[in-house]
């Protein structure tokens, strides 16, 4: 597979040569879905809690007798199927929403995104990307004479000024490649990757 490498001006100057394993992949939908929600599964924190029906605070006396009222029995004003009573199955902040997915299935997921971004020239390659000083104007002009708006940039190692021009920036992330996840591939409207990224993800994952 071929990769268009462009300069600081956003014109293509060159091709770089890529492992048809990692970005020649059938695009596979189902298998992009099930890594992105697995991935956005495993990151929740379990912030809810509801009471059961033995932590609301209710009378623990039976409301009327077993048998001669006409009424259907109750024991006690906690249930469930009360109003004011517990839930049946409460949240509590210790849930887990872990979805387990096997390695080769989660290689093979990102490799089809890889390859779906460079079918469709959403993907690609600079030879270096750093900026002089940590400053959001520095770093804003050089994505915006690129002719990027909406930009996930993937670098071999995340350099200090990147990360912190990168902050205040909501149309810009800078991640190393061991950070690359499949919601920031697919959220983002275009990928640039360095020379040295693309050869670290082939070590990884080709």
């Amino acid at each position: 597979m071929e990769l268009k490498i462009i300069d600081a001006n956003g014109a293509s100057s060159a091709t770089l040569s890529a492992a048809d394993t990692l970005f020649g992949r059938d695009y596979n939908e189902a298998l992009v879905h099930q890594i992105v929600v697995a991935y956005q599964a495993n990151g929740r924190l379990g912030t809810r809690k509801q009471l059961g029906r033995s932590e609301v605070s209710k009378s623990k006396k039976k409301p009327w007798r077993q048998k001669g009222t006409g009424r259907a029995r109750a024991g006690k004003a906690s249930s469930p199927l009360w109003r004011g009573g517990g839930r049946i199955f409460a949240s509590t902040p210790d849930e887990n929403f872990e979805q387990k997915i096997n390695r080769k299935m989660y290689r093979a997921g990102m490799a089809s995104i890889l390859s779906q971004l460079a079918r469709e020239d959403r993907l690609k390659v600079v030879d270096d990307f750093s900026i002089e000083a940590p400053k959001t104007r520095l770093l804003a002009q050089k994505v915006k004479s690129m002719g990027l708006e909406q930009v996930l940039v993937i670098t071999d190692e995340v350099d200090e000024n990147l990360w912190l021009s990168s902050r205040n920036l909501t149309n810009v992330l800078i991640l190393g490649v061991h950070q690359a996840d499949p919601v920031s591939l697919v959220h983002y409207d275009n990928v640039l990757m360095t020379r040295k990224a693309v050869s670290k993800i082939e070590e990884m994952w080709a």
